[in-house]
């Protein structure tokens, strides 16, 4: 089924290996970090440096961008640059360790064990901060699958700090259910079928802990979108990074510590937007009831004909759809 993918990664792999530049060398595997490039834009948080930028009026009310993962890449969630254009200010950022932010080694994510998931709250509050132009700036969350995930768990453990919350299809807020969905979506096959596959690429491409460079490459290659939640199968955009070991540190650390994202959201009294996708078949309408009675209001929206990404990268889903209602509901504050 995914044998389409490893023919090109191989041929890359072989090209590459034919050159007298390490396999590691920066920007020959996977688009370089932005500590690796200083041309791309970014911010530092807490001393880490991220991949980050904002369009629209500087002082308007500010729509935050959280994508999933984890390890994702936010230019998935471009299309929300269309809100810039309505007057409100955009923010993207990749989270640490993913997309083209820097690279952490794995130690830094397990040594902190649960305080991992709080650092990845404090840097949400580091964004913000950054791009906040005055104290009475209104400031939304617009976060998906993971993000969405991390964004109620924000809300529930900062309730004062943002006016507003749009998610899109979190798995799971408490971990049983994170697991649960996970299990169902077969969102990460690398743990099932795909593991043959990654096991015969490793015959040719072998990444070490904290080889960032092989191992993005890999999971980019082998976390392919499936039928399950409603896309096609195909390969990720060649432009954007994931990150592994944030992915492999932080589903560790769940398991571990069971993280529950849901804790403190019944004291967040805003009304909460909540995006699931009709082709998703793992997020029957079952699914969103028993996931959405975590807050304490919420308005449903379900969009049709698309799956899991498509709620947000699906062109027709995000123009007919999503954005005219997330504009009726950011003007609703």
């Amino acid at each position: 089924m995914y044998a389409k993918f490893l023919l090109p990664a191989l041929l890359a792999v072989f090209f590459i290996s034919c050159t007298e530049e390490p396999i590691t060398t920066p920007g020959l595997l996977v688009p370089m970090t932005v500590d690796q490039d200083p041309s791309l834009p970014s911010i530092t948080v807490n001393g880490v440096q991220l991949h980050a930028e904002a369009f629209g009026p500087p002082d308007s009310t500010m729509v935050v961008c959280i994508h999933g993962g984890p390890g994702s890449d936010y230019r998935y969630m471009l299309h929300a640059k269309d809100l810039a254009a309505q007057g409100y200010r955009v923010v993207f950022y990749d989270q640490r360790g993913s997309g083209l932010s820097q690279r952490l080694p794995k130690s830094s994510y397990l040594g902190l064990g649960a305080g991992a998931i709080d650092a990845m709250f404090e840097e949400v509050s580091g964004v913000i901060a950054h791009f906040r132009t005055r104290p009475q700036q209104k400031v939304i969350l617009l976060s998906h699958s993971w993000g969405a995930m991390l964004a109620s768990g924000y809300a529930g453990k900062n309730p004062d700090a943002i006016q507003g919350l749009v998610v899109c299809e979190p798995g799971g807020l408490q971990w049983q259910d994170i697991e649960t969905y996970v299990t169902n979506s077969q969102s990460f096959k690398i743990w099932s079928e795909l593991l043959n596959d990654a096991t015969y690429l490793d015959q040719f491409i072998t990444g070490k802990e904290d080889e960032h460079e092989i191992l993005d490459y890999k999971l980019n290659l082998l976390a392919a979108n499936n039928d399950i939640t409603g896309e096609d199968n195909t390969m990720p955009e060649s432009f954007w990074r994931s990150g592994a070991i944030i992915n492999e540190a932080l589903f560790e650390i769940g398991e571990d510590d069971q993280s529950d994202f849901s804790a403190g959201l019944k004291d967040f009294q805003i009304p909460v937007m909540f995006f699931y996708s009709e082709n998703n078949k793992a997020y029957p309408d079952s699914w969103m009831q028993h996931i959405t009675k975590a807050y304490k209001t919420v308005d449903v929206i379900k969009v049709p004909g698309t799956g899991h990404d498509g709620i947000i990268k699906d062109d027709q889903a995000w123009t007919q759809t999503t954005m005219p209602h997330i504009l009726e509901y950011l003007q609703s504050l």
